[in-house]
């Protein structure tokens, strides 16, 4: 997608310029697992335009492979972004309608080809809230990457804003689910995306574990085929200033991380796909689920020093915070 961001902390128009970057949920991903050295690849549809070839330059410069991105369509989906301020709240207007991806229909792709030798395959709920069609080419790729073997792990993401043709979110999303071996969501994606709730509320900005611990049992005896969830836990004490952290249900039992205060927010958008990223990255490279949620959670923390919607940290500086150095003293 195309980002376009006021100036500063400015209104909409306040000034008459935006900031022109990229981004997007499934991209964000690729580009941070590319960060911390995996092969990631990333599939879509874009215009064979001027704003597409810069799009792919842009997944290219962080070495993400783009080799299997069709060139079909009109446009690029962009998302204007106003960043709140103190006790005004960051706004997010869609303007997807009509772009390639929405345009997208089963059998544009070569899923045999793309899933060979593919490990692992990432998706958000954000792409079948786009379009009827998006949503069938979603649940094509779906059962294809299942075919191939891959583990499929989806961050559920509802975006309220984007439901729109006629489906509720849980009407398709829970068809999807049944393919997925890792979820992830936030406070209140299990409730709005999938129909499932343990009375959280989430509005209220407080955390009561144990109604996540709920939850979380409960998302896996509703959908048996998942071997694990994720719940990131954001306490919204106002836009600059959040709690940070997240639990992790599996075979080997419930996990809580360790509590982040972030107190001087630079950027929450892309918040979610930092951890998402990250999760994905640990659970492939720490054998303790435990450690492997630290991770995500530190990443993802990291996250919120970073303009723009790409989580641009390595490995290392991940680990560091992780063993406790959060001082933020300069490196010489």
């Amino acid at each position: 997608m195309l980002r376009l961001k006021t100036s500063g902390h400015e209104r909409f128009f306040q000034s008459p310029t935006f900031e022109a970057t990229f981004g997007g949920g499934e991209a964000n991903v690729a580009v941070a697992l590319a960060n911390y050295g995996l092969d990631a690849g990333f599939i879509t549809a874009l215009p064979d335009n001027d704003i597409g070839d810069a799009a792919i330059r842009e997944l290219r410069s962080f070495s993400v492979n783009t080799e299997h991105i069709i060139r079909a369509g009109e446009r690029v989906g962009i998302y204007y972004l106003e960043a709140g301020a103190n006790q005004r709240p960051s706004k997010v207007i869609y303007d997807r309608k009509w772009s390639s991806i929405c345009e997208a229909v089963p059998g544009d792709f070569n899923w045999d080809h793309i899933f060979k030798g593919v490990r692992w395959f990432h998706f958000t709920g954000i792409t079948p809230a786009l379009s009827q069609s998006a949503a069938d080419l979603t649940l094509e790729a779906v059962m294809a990457a299942k075919k191939a073997g891959a583990t499929i792990s989806c961050d559920f993401n509802f975006r309220g804003k984007l439901w729109k043709y006629g489906k509720t979110a849980p009407q398709v999303m829970r068809d999807l689910v049944e393919y997925v071996d890792v979820g992830i969501a936030n406070e209140e994606d299990c409730q709005k995306s999938l129909g499932i709730s343990v009375d959280v509320d989430v509005e209220s900005g407080e955390l009561d574990h144990q109604k996540y611990k709920d939850l979380s049992q409960k998302m896996l005896e509703t959908f048996p085929n998942m071997s694990a969830i994720a719940i990131t836990l954001r306490e919204s004490k106002s836009a600059d200033r959040n709690g940070w952290s997240a639990c992790l249900r599996n075979a080997d039992g419930f996990f809580l991380s360790r509590h982040y205060e972030i107190t001087d927010i630079v950027d929450r958008v892309g918040g979610g796909d930092s951890f998402a990223s990250a999760l994905i990255y640990s659970l492939n490279n720490y054998d303790d689920g435990k450690e492997a949620l630290e991770f995500a959670v530190a990443a993802s923390c990291l996250k919120h020093s970073i303009l723009g919607d790409f989580n641009r940290v390595s490995v290392s500086e991940v680990e560091k915070l992780m063993s406790g150095d959060g001082s933020g003293r300069v490196q010489r």
